[in-house]
């Protein structure tokens, strides 16, 4: 079947049934349904919605198919494409973004989606700008809200007013806007919405760029500067994951600074140095060994440093280690889950990223 495109709340009303007749002969059986002399019950068909501002990529593409993967082809899959003044503050980049539409018709079909959502300014803010929005509290507040005031609180209203629209079971976001998928899942979760939210990881080029609707804008010498979002976060994840190994490799093996000192005395000088990192890791806390998070946003700062000594287009906005709960900074102590979660501006691009991490475990 044909993708679908609609651009009016009652276009998209109409859309689900006909889905539905084209999957009539999909029926799937219940684990402990009845046999074959009874009736074949059915799995109700779900429906996944994608939101996306448009000029969608293979990022997008990602998202699509784990939405088309979740609800089976008995389900539907709407994509959104608008592009939302709300979440755009002033000098930002709301004229500039680009608007692909006849390109995003065919990505969106092509990963599976059966329909498209394209509702102009007026069908999805009636009357103009609404005088009720959506706070994203204290949250909403902090590094990109702190970057971009306001513009949390103009995401959260569209995605409630998208929601509503298009009503799915469930609803796909990317990782790469690790900030935004969190205030979703609070919003969620908060305000009652019948959804569930699904984060899918960031889709990156071979050389680490996460990909992005903004990279277009970077010339061939930005796009490599830009690298450094990405490699200050695999440099810190190599920190964490080495520091873990080392102590892994303490809490097992029976080394001593006396086996360290025989080594040396033997002249096994790259033997004897493993040896005592082994023992000295043993005899420290955690923190002590440098497996903190302080450790982890040094590696990462090492290289934006560098960025910046090396290009005057790199400014660096931020790089925080947060709880991925409250995007609060975490402590030095810090075990279990976490974001490092990077922004800088390349030229006249501004990009963001991050990566999650696990303090305290192997990686």
């Amino acid at each position: 079947m044909s993708l679908e495109l609609a651009s009016t709340r009652a276009e998209l009303d109409r859309l689900p049934a006909r889905h539905r007749d084209a999957r009539a002969a999909v029926r799937q059986r219940a684990p402990d349904g009845p046999g074959p002399d009874g009736p074949e019950p059915v799995t109700a068909a779900r429906t996944a919605v994608v939101m996306t501002m448009g000029a969608l990529h293979d990022g997008h593409a990602a998202l699509v198919r784990a939405a088309r993967a979740h609800v089976g082809p008995a389900g539907s899959v709407v994509v959104t494409v608008f592009v939302n003044p709300l979440q755009f503050g002033a000098g930002e980049d709301l004229d500039r973004y680009p608007r692909t539409l006849e390109s995003d018709l065919k990505t969106a079909e092509a990963a599976g989606a059966d329909a498209v959502f394209a509702p102009s300014a007026e069908e999805v803010y009636p009357g103009g700008t609404p005088q009720v929005r959506i706070s994203a509290g204290p949250m909403g507040e902090r590094l990109e809200g702190a970057a971009r005031p306001g513009h949390f609180d103009g995401m959260l209203t569209v995605v409630a007013k998208l929601l509503h629209l298009t009503r799915p079971d469930v609803a796909f976001y990317g990782q790469k806007d690790a900030q935004q998928l969190a205030l979703i899942r609070r919003m969620a979760r908060d305000l009652n919405f019948p959804v569930e939210i699904v984060g899918v990881p960031t889709v990156r080029e071979d050389d680490g760029l996460a990909l992005s609707s903004r990279n277009r804008f970077l010339s061939a010498t930005e796009r490599r500067t830009a690298l450094a979002l990405s490699r200050a976060l695999f440099a810190a994840r190599d920190r964490l994951g080495a520091q873990h190994a080392l102590g892994a490799r303490a809490e097992s093996a029976p080394t001593s600074d006396a086996r360290a000192a025989a080594l040396s005395a033997l002249g096994e000088a790259r033997a004897a140095a493993d040896a005592h990192a082994v023992a000295h890791a043993a005899s420290r806390t955690p923190q002590a060994r440098g497996w903190g998070a302080h450790a982890v946003r040094s590696a990462a700062r090492v290289v934006l440093d560098q960025a910046v000594r090396d290009s005057p287009s790199f400014t660096l906005d931020y790089l925080a280690l947060v709880d991925p709960a409250d995007f609060t900074e975490v402590p030095d102590d810090h075990t279990g889950e976490a974001v490092l979660a990077v922004a800088a501006r390349v030229g006249r691009t501004r990009l963001i990223d991050n990566i999650p991490l696990t303090f305290g475990a192997s990686q």
